[in-house]
């Protein structure tokens, strides 16, 4: 076992994970924060709408809840939704504190006070944002932050294999008190301690084909609790953010909510509207509604993307909004100022994830899981644009204060045995790990997208199961890598969302199915749960 334990350990370094390190540093707790890569490698840094909270007089929370309940269609837990909505201007106020330069305007009466935008399923403008590039600011303060703070330590490049429990040593109560975890640039697995451990990995979207996402989320805290023996909630409802920069040389760059909540149009290739066919609200129906009606435009016509276009605005404007879209796209010859931006939708968020009480506490004693990788009952069937870095902040501040009441009583962790490689050898056939990547994620997309069926779903889940036995007979004779752990929890994540999938015998919010195409409203709610063996 690697030094002494820590006090608390938390594997993630996004908006969720550092804000709730600074928050319990503050109180002279030791705190380590594991980044499987460069700490700026998580969603939160590549985010760019913003943060949703009520800062307008002619806004009210009551709206903000609305809104949110509307968008999860009917299975959002109405008092996580009331707890996370109140406490929305008290977090952008703490951000602000930790050096956040959010963008202000000056009013009429030579105020100074933020600027708000609109996104999709929001009735009013409440998105707090720096520029396009809200999560890059936010990231990079926190991170300045953590670096200057004596009681925290980073560690970057450093991958977690397993999380350790009590019972896998011999005792009988569930808890959680260590990790394995692959060193990266050191190749070796070192074995840590704590008295708390916290799952702030972000979300799984990456098990698609096509992602706005970084190449960080894999799943691997959703992977690593269900594994250890937490329930899973909700995994079905995967959003798909409706607009994803179309080239060829691209990658997977998202064109942000707010470019439609300015005006943005959504046309077709002759420049036509649709959007108003399938919904009132036009371009600012959630995400769910505008995804589904791109992938329908995209198929009936047998075009290669849809274009959003917001050259009617002027382009002095465009370029103050949106710079970082509009330097972005420059590089492909795009000028947004003077034409269209082709777009096609794209996996985006994970709303489902690891079950967890209203102070992020999940099934096994201390162990707690915030930002994406839990499901706290605020997204219900499908994430509100913004609301996404709220929930980071405002679970941090709610683990917080739940660890630092308990702390003192919990004790320090028993010795682990150091990780055991004594009967696996280096692997000669790496390309293994990147076949079954790239089959993996071509077969979600085609049979656990958009749109589903029975018979895909069926399709999906028997190459699942081949898969699953093929990983785990490599992981079990050769050493691991970075590449093979994330794998490992790809594959185990895509079983959790065609499970849930199959469960779901409607069509509601982000999942779709052609089987069952209408809401099943003979019965309340129910939120999909699945209970590990």
């Amino acid at each position: 076992m690697i030094g002494r334990p820590y006090d608390v350990l938390i594997i993630g370094s996004g908006g969720a994970g550092l804000s709730l390190a600074l928050k319990l540093a503050d109180h002279s707790v030791q705190v380590s924060v594991l980044s499987k890569f460069a700490l700026t490698a998580g969603s939160t840094y590549y985010a760019q709408g913003g943060i949703s909270a009520v800062f307008d007089a002619d806004d009210s929370l009551e709206s903000h809840i609305e809104d949110t309940l509307s968008a999860g269609v009917g299975l959002c837990d109405p008092e996580i939704v009331r707890l996370t909505v109140n406490n929305g201007k008290t977090s952008i106020n703490w951000l602000r504190d930790q050096g956040v330069n959010f963008t202000e305007e000056t009013n009429k009466t030579g105020e100074t006070k933020l600027h708000l935008t609109r996104e999709g399923g929001h009735s009013h403008r409440r998105v707090v944002h720096a520029a396009d590039a809200t999560g890059r600011a936010v990231s990079l303060s926190l991170i300045d932050r953590a670096r200057e703070h004596s009681n925290i330590d980073l560690f970057e490049n450093h991958n977690v294999v397993e999380l350790i429990t009590a019972p896998s040593l011999g005792e009988a109560n569930k808890k959680a008190v260590g990790v394995y975890v692959l060193d990266s640039q050191k190749q070796h697995v070192k074995t840590l301690s704590a008295r708390v451990i916290v799952l702030a990995t972000g979300g799984a979207s990456k098990v698609y084909l096509y992602s706005t996402n970084p190449q960080s989320a894999t799943g691997d805290g959703i992977a690593l609790a269900w594994r250890a023996g937490c329930r899973v909630s909700n995994m079905e409802f995967m959003q798909f953010h409706p607009t994803c920069l179309y080239h060829p040389h691209a990658g997977s760059f998202l064109i942000s909510e707010a470019v439609r909540g300015e005006g943005g149009k959504l046309v077709l290739p002759d420049g036509s509207p649709f959007m108003q066919h399938f919904d009132p609200r036009g371009e600012l129906a959630p995400r769910d509604i505008v995804a589904r009606a791109i992938d329908h435009e995209i198929k009936k016509r047998g075009i290669d993307c849809v274009y959003l276009d917001i050259s009617h605005k002027p382009a002095a404007f465009i370029r103050k909004h949106f710079p970082n879209i509009y330097e972005h796209c420059l590089k492909f010859d795009i000028d947004i100022t003077k034409q269209p931006i082709p777009v096609v939708p794209a996996a985006h968020y994970t709303c489902g994830g690891v079950m967890t009480d209203s102070h992020a506490q999940t099934d096994i004693d201390n162990l707690y899981a915030i930002g994406e990788v839990a499901s706290t009952g605020l997204h219900g069937a499908n994430r509100m644009a913004s609301n996404s870095l709220l929930e980071c902040l405002v679970f941090a501040d709610r683990a917080s204060e739940d660890i630092l009441s308990k702390l003192s009583a919990i004790p320090t962790p028993p010795e682990i045995r150091d990780w055991d490689e004594s009967k696996v050898s280096d692997s000669d056939e790496e390309v293994v790990v990147s076949h079954n990547w790239n089959e993996l994620r071509h077969f979600m997309w085609d049979y656990v997208g958009i749109v589903r069926t029975d018979k895909r779903l069926h399709r999906a889940m028997s190459r699942v199961e081949l898969l699953k036995r093929e990983i785990a007979e490599y992981y079990g004779n050769f050493r691991v890598t970075s590449d093979l752990l994330e794998l490992r929890n790809l594959v185990i994540v895509a079983e959790l969302i065609i499970r849930c999938a199959q469960l779901r015998k409607e069509s509601r919010g982000l999942h779709f199915t052609l089987d069952y195409p209408e809401l099943d409203n003979s019965k309340p709610p129910q939120n999909t749960i699945l209970t590990p063996q």
